[in-house]
């Protein structure tokens, strides 16, 4: 097999996986919200609860993945969190238990991070050992293909399909995209070199810049989670908005789907940093046009917006760890998405509250927007610690004068 076959199709295989864990197991849930409300009586409370156990998930997962260094064992979890993907989908139409619910949120919050850490860990892997450009856009693409084809499946089964009987053709549809995400990723190579013998090393940022680094990726986590999440009840109860609301979660995955390729593109010309800031600008400008301006083209120009900026800034971030720490991608991505999956724990339960004070979830982007700003904020901060730090290694490198 050529070289270039061979990265299209460990390419390929990450794109699949992030299909089906994110786009099914996870995103699935969001367009099917409206539709559980109306047919299970499942409250508002109860679904940013669900959501919340989601993401606690997530974060167990992230948690596991930042202990890992092995890459055989990441490769086998990698593997495993495929099938519990399909498990954990089949599960939520089999019940109207609110407990079981909660547990298959769970485990596919699990299925999540082996697809996102596990998973692009061991491509960014792949693709460094075998000298190819460290970007992950193309992998990322993924999550917003998964999140437009879950919007037009919901939009297209609910003529003829209720809740539960979408949750099972979901469940069908993931069994179709395990073969290529299994098949499709080769086995980890566990020497220390690069196919043309460089060795790989690490070359980790300084302490303060992984604080704030970690801080900026919390309030991305809430800019994403509150929109991502309740997009789809909140544009059906804006004024003359009733029923577009999955058209918006459409537009989040058009806006998503090209957004990593175009933000690699964007990082390479400014600088990772300065794309970050760009992202989070946008992406707050997105998060408040449904509730500032209104209408259906400012809906879902803001909802392109936010597809576009959400999953740029997720893509840089891992990309950004990975290269740091090219031996062991996957455990410093687990470690910032500690960080961005208490986000997630955090949002959707606070977003769940105001929606109970308040009578709806627009309170929440309010939230989320408030956040973004404080996180663009810290990427300003850190811009000025990147400097400082890149001054304190040129200075060591200077021989000292002599006397």
């Amino acid at each position: 097999m050529s070289e270039q076959r061979e990265r299209i199709r460990v390419l390929g295989a990450g794109i699949f996986s992030l299909i089906l864990v994110l786009g099914v197991a996870r995103f699935a849930y969001t367009p099917l919200l409206p539709l559980m409300q109306k047919q299970a009586g499942l409250g508002i409370a109860e679904a940013g609860g669900l959501a919340a156990i989601n993401y606690a998930g997530y974060l167990s997962g992230a948690l596991i993945a930042s202990l890992i260094s092995d890459l055989v064992l990441k490769d086998r979890l990698y593997r495993l969190g495929m099938i519990l993907a399909i498990a954990s989908t089949a599960v939520m139409g089999l019940t109207t238990d609110p407990l079981i619910w909660a547990l298959s949120r769970f485990f596919a919050g699990l299925s999540s991070a082996a697809g996102m850490l596990l998973g692009t860990g061991l491509i960014l892997n792949w693709l460094i050992r075998h000298n190819h450009r460290s970007e992950l856009g193309i992998h990322f693409a993924g999550i917003g293909l998964g999140i437009a084809g879950c919007a037009a499946a919901v939009a297209l089964m609910s003529q003829w399909l209720d809740w539960r009987e979408q949750w099972f053709a979901f469940t069908a549809i993931g069994c179709l995209l395990l073969v290529p995400a299994l098949a499709w990723l080769p086995a980890p190579d566990t020497s220390g070199m690069t196919r043309t013998g460089q060795k790989l090393e690490d070359n980790p940022p300084s302490p303060l810049f992984m604080r704030l680094f970690m801080a900026a990726y919390f309030c991305a986590g809430v800019g994403y989670v509150v929109s991502a999440t309740f997009i789809v009840a909140i544009v059906n109860k804006l004024p003359g908005l009733s029923g577009q609301g999955n058209l918006a979660f459409l537009a989040i995955g058009l806006g998503a789907a090209p957004a990593c390729i175009n933000w690699d593109l964007i990082a390479r010309r400014t600088g990772d940093l300065n794309a970050l800031i760009l992202a989070a600008i946008l992406q707050i400008v997105g998060i408040l046009l449904p509730v500032t301006v209104g209408g259906l083209w400012a809906t879902l120009f803001g909802a392109l917006l936010f597809g576009g900026t959400f999953i740029g800034m997720v893509s840089l971030v891992l990309t950004m760890a990975g290269r740091y720490y090219p031996t062991r991608p996957a455990k410093i991505m687990g470690k910032m998405t500690l960080s961005y999956g208490a986000a997630q724990i955090l949002g959707p339960a606070i977003t769940g509250w105001l929606g109970t004070v308040f009578g709806s979830y627009t309170a929440g982007l309010w939230l989320a927007a408030g956040v973004m700003v404080v996180g663009t904020l810290l990427l300003l901060v850190l811009k000025a610690v990147e400097r400082r730090d890149a001054a304190a290694s040129l200075a060591a490198l200077k021989p000292c004068p002599q006397n």
